[in-house]
């Protein structure tokens, strides 16, 4: 009965509210008794250090990681502590046999997968091969102690391996002084796994949210592209020295071109594109039946053993076909004695480390935070950051280099039914014994199947209906999305990302500085206001202008959105003209979207009142936040506006000027 009652109520007022909106009687000519109006709360004063606190809580810390701590004990908190820094160390205490069977085949099978893999990433970042497999040894073993995701795979990935390989051979050439390009690698090392350290320990990892999806998917589909091109000397079995350096599809193609008549040899060509055929066919399996996702997961391998078969029995490598020859044996060397400390070649590692940081710092929290929605679980992003950050820095110093999420492992990963980190660590022994004891069996594997696992790999990356669907949604995404697309395939890799990154920003600061304002009409039956282009059918009030601020009101866009109302205001003027209609009396300016005003959005709002009262127009505000409307006293703005005319509702403005109008001969 009683929700009942409060519900006859609220219509009861709703139906009130609406008789006060502006109506004139031609019948009665009698003013309506003035409405109860409630008044705009002004929140309590936070001084300084609360209001610092607060802002610097909700900037850096938002997720509270510290509530587990509260109200436990000391000896609690070490350890609380201790698990947050090795998060193996909490669920490791539940982990049981059939977890690890889960973990068992996920880890074998992602072995199969990588370790071909490897071998051709490490030739996309112009290292020997071995220093691919060095990837998916020390770093996975790092991971799956600090990460908190369950699924990512660890190693090396086809956009980093490129963007390094471009970035140090710009520096150093790497035939002929092979030993500084190495060290310049672990040095790039290095400074990658600080700079995604450094962004996890003080929590600065929303600074990878400023490159957008769109952009991200741009990079991705241009990286993908340059990948597949550079494979095409390998793939045709070119050999000629003079084959570009360059990564862009014109300086490539024209160097293809120009090798067709002596540089290509048709048994590589054979067999490159007999193994290519036979992993698109395994893929497509993999995509049509979920089931067997183990397919295209061994199908690297495969193409590896029969390849490498084929050419011993063949002795293919007599005839023009290009092999990988040896990869050296044994588990990672130290490499802390090669890596840059001082000289020219520090800066130039710590500028290609933190590009190379920064990308695959954004990958890997992209994938992982993919999975852990799909099994419902929660990722810390700044942990992540922390673990990619030490499993880099051990890296570099282990002959390894950039290490990060791989997508195409970590999704077979996920479908091989991995149950934790533990898959990784289980890839990680079996890579160990393929540099311990396997590694001379690779001497005779063809340089053309690399190419071909590089070209199938990649072909993903290229994510059209991803582009379309981004041009349906937002064209400006799709400005962002085609710029770093063109820029990676016509320039470089590195252009390629700074483009993404300025077209990324380039929009924040047009939201930031162009924002949305709009006229809201009323809605008939009811005192609700809304956007008179969403809802046709929502009437203006004759006399009043009501607009709507879809922004904060900072400097970067006080001017204008001062200027836009003022705009508003004559379009409506030179439309009454026309329509005969009454007069613009008043100007409601909607706030609930405001969310903060600085000194200039306070000085733009103090000349819009002094611009109106030359207009003989009156400025009247809705329903300012709290952080707003404190600002609006603190000023002394609402003295000057009145404070007569600061309401909770445009209902209740537009309630305030229906007696003034009404009075209006």
């Amino acid at each position: 009965m009683s929700s009942m009652g409060a519900s006859a109520e609220e219509n009861l007022e709703t139906k009130q509210m609406d008789e006060r909106s502006f109506s004139i009687s031609s019948s009665q000519g009698q003013q309506q008794a003035p409405p109860y109006v409630h008044k705009v709360g002004i929140p309590p004063r936070q001084n300084l250090f609360q209001e610092f606190k607060a802002t610097i809580k909700e900037t850096f810390f938002a997720d509270d990681p510290l509530r587990s701590f509260k109200d436990q004990p000391k000896s609690r908190k070490f350890v609380l502590g201790i698990e947050a820094l090795f998060p193996i160390l909490n669920w490791g205490r539940s982990y049981n046999l059939k977890k690890f069977r889960g973990d068992l085949i996920s880890g074998l099978t992602i072995a199969s997968l990588c370790i071909p893999q490897d071998i051709g990433y490490a030739n996309l970042a112009k290292l020997q091969p071995q220093y691919g497999l060095y990837s998916s040894f020390v770093p996975p073993l790092i991971y799956a102690v600090m990460g908190s995701s369950r699924d990512i795979a660890i190693g090396p990935v086809a956009v980093v391996s490129l963007l390094l390989g471009t970035s140090l051979s710009n520096e150093i050439d790497p035939t002929t002084h092979p030993e500084e390009y190495r060290r310049l690698a672990f040095t790039a090392t290095f400074f990658a796994g600080i700079t995604q350290a450094t962004l996890g320990i003080f929590r600065l990892g929303f600074l990878i949210d400023f490159l957008s999806h769109a952009a991200i998917v741009g990079f991705m589909g241009g990286a993908a592209i340059t990948i597949a091109l550079q494979q095409l000397k390998g793939f045709l079995g070119i050999k000629t020295k003079n084959f570009t350096k360059k990564t862009d599809i014109v300086n490539v193609m024209h160097s293809v071109v120009s090798t067709a008549h002596h540089g290509w040899n048709w048994e590589t060509i054979l067999i490159g594109a007999s193994f290519l055929g036979f992993l698109l066919f395994a893929k497509f399996i993999g995509k049509k039946n979920k089931k067997f996702f183990w397919v295209p997961a061994i199908a690297p391998l495969i193409c590896v053993i029969l390849s490498t078969f084929f050419v011993f029995i063949t002795r293919a490598d007599k005839h023009g076909v290009e092999i990988v020859k040896d990869i050296k044996k044994g588990i990672n060397p130290s490499s802390v004695k090669e890596i840059y400390f001082t000289g020219d070649y520090l800066g130039k590692g710590f500028r290609i480390g933190v590009m190379a940081g920064m990308i695959a710092l954004t990958e890997a929290v992209a994938i992982g935070r993919t999975f852990a929605s799909v099994k419902d679980y929660q990722l810390d992003g700044n942990k992540e950051m922390v673990a990619l950050g030490a499993m880099n820095v051990v890296g570099s110093m282990t002959s390894c280099y950039v290490a990060t999420g791989s997508f195409s492992r970590s999704a077979v990963n996920f479908m091989a039914g991995c149950q934790t980190a533990v898959s990784n660590i289980v890839m990680s022994v079996v890579v160990f014994l393929t540099l311990e004891f396997i590694t001379p069996l690779f001497h005779y594997t063809p340089n053309a199947i690399l190419s071909s696992i590089i070209i199938s790999a990649v072909i993903n990356l290229v994510d059209y209906q991803a582009a379309i669907l981004i041009w349906k949604i937002d064209k400006f995404d799709f400005v962002a999305c085609m710029g770093a697309f063109f820029g990676v395939v016509f320039a470089t890799v590195e252009i390629g990302l700074l483009i993404a990154v300025s077209i990324s920003f380039a929009k924040i600061l047009l939201q930031v500085t162009r924002p949305r304002t709009c006229i809201l009409g009323k809605i008939p039956r009811t005192t609700v206001y809304r956007n008179i282009h969403q809802y046709p059918e929502a009437s203006k009030v004759p006399g009043v202008l009501i607009v709507r601020v879809d922004s904060a009101i900072y400097f970067s866009n006080s001017n204008y959105v001062k200027e836009r109302i003022l705009r508003w205001l004559m379009d409506e003027e030179e439309q009454g003209k026309g329509d005969y209609q009454t007069r613009i009396q008043f100007l409601i300016v909607e706030m609930s979207p405001v969310t903060d005003i600085d000194t200039s959005g306070i000085h733009a709002l103090e000349e819009l009142h002094r611009s109106l009262e030359k207009r003989d127009v009156e400025l009247v505000l809705a329903n300012p936040g709290p952080v707003v409307i404190d600002k609006i006293y603190t000023s002394k703005l609402a003295n000057m506006i009145g404070e007569n005319k600061i309401f909770l509702t445009v209902a209740e403005a537009v309630a305030y000027c229906s007696p003034k109008l009404a009075e209006d001969p």
